[in-house]
């Protein structure tokens, strides 16, 4: 028993720092970042630059507050302003995302005693509270955005919200060519590049994130089943569920979370079905 280690989660069985493990989710988001200013122009930028320095700045001044060490050399109040910039519309105004950020990591994160605390993902906690609370902003997506190989741009709703009035959508331009909505979610090529990324450095495994996004689409196949629908089952429809939305970003980026996620891998399997019935159930609830 003289070798018992008793330590607060996360419990992260690698040689890599918690700043280490930081570094490699921020620079696999850069991609889906910098994708972000080239589609929908320099408007992401305030988004991005307000989100970050806003939860950076609220962990420094909580820390000030109450005394604490300061922990913003972990870089993870970093990650939190990325991932919730990524969430958001490029309509979102400024001020906005700091509270946003701001609620991500005082309330969320700090006020539940930091890092490997934290009972929910911060950055998906914020988006929440800044759904319920601005409403109208958060709903609203640019009309426009550029294509990331060419100078023509495109125009019309989001891709959910195009297939819920019926429209015709191609699986290809769904996974190469960019959409309108929030600035994480328009390029499922630069998403999916971030993935990678991790997947190479082993922060994360497939498991999670595989499972999740498989799940996803067979519940969908099995509700359009149960509701006598199945003839709207094609590839573009599923395509466009998958990458239309913010799902490859939730699913790499944040069902993998490494405080919030089960650590054990039947867990992990149950917890990402779950997470693709219920994900399937709120689609299917949203197009009926």
């Amino acid at each position: 028993m003289e070798n018992l280690i008793l330590s607060p989660a996360p419990h992260i069985h690698t040689k890599d720092s918690s700043r280490r493990i930081m570094l490699d989710v921020i620079i696999a988001l850069l991609p889906a970042a910098v994708a972000s200013v080239v589609i929908f122009g320099v408007k992401a930028l305030p988004v991005l630059a307000a989100c970050v320095i806003g939860a950076v700045v609220s962990e420094c001044l909580f820390n000030l507050v109450t005394g604490r060490k300061q922990t913003v050399g972990d870089l993870s109040a970093v990650v939190t302003g990325l991932l919730l910039a990524l969430n958001l519309s490029t309509n979102v105004p400024v001020w906005q995302c700091v509270i946003g950020a701001a609620f991500a990591v005082v309330i969320v994160k700090c006020l539940f005693g930091g890092l490997g605390h934290n009972i929910m993902n911060p950055a998906l906690a914020a988006r929440c509270f800044l759904l319920i609370s601005f409403a109208a902003a958060m709903t609203s997506f640019p009309e426009t955005c550029r294509v990331l190989f060419g100078t023509a741009a495109q125009s019309g709703s989001t891709p959910l919200a195009a297939i819920r009035t019926g429209a015709s959508i191609d699986w290809f331009d769904m996974i190469f060519n960019t959409h309108t909505g929030c600035i994480g979610e328009a390029s499922a090529v630069a998403v999916l590049l971030g993935a990678v990324y991790l997947l190479v450095r082993r922060v994360i495994t497939i498991r999670i994130p595989g499972v999740y996004i498989l799940s996803t689409v067979g519940f969908i196949c099995l509700l359009h089943l149960i509701r006598g629908t199945a003839d709207t089952l094609t590839l573009n429809y599923l395509v466009a569920q998958v990458c239309g939305g913010g799902l490859l970003l939730g699913a790499f980026y944040m069902a993998n979370d490494y405080v919030t996620c089960p650590i054990t891998p039947l867990g992990q399997l149950v917890y990402a079905l779950l997470l693709g019935l219920l994900t399937a159930l709120f689609l299917s609830l949203i197009h009926i």
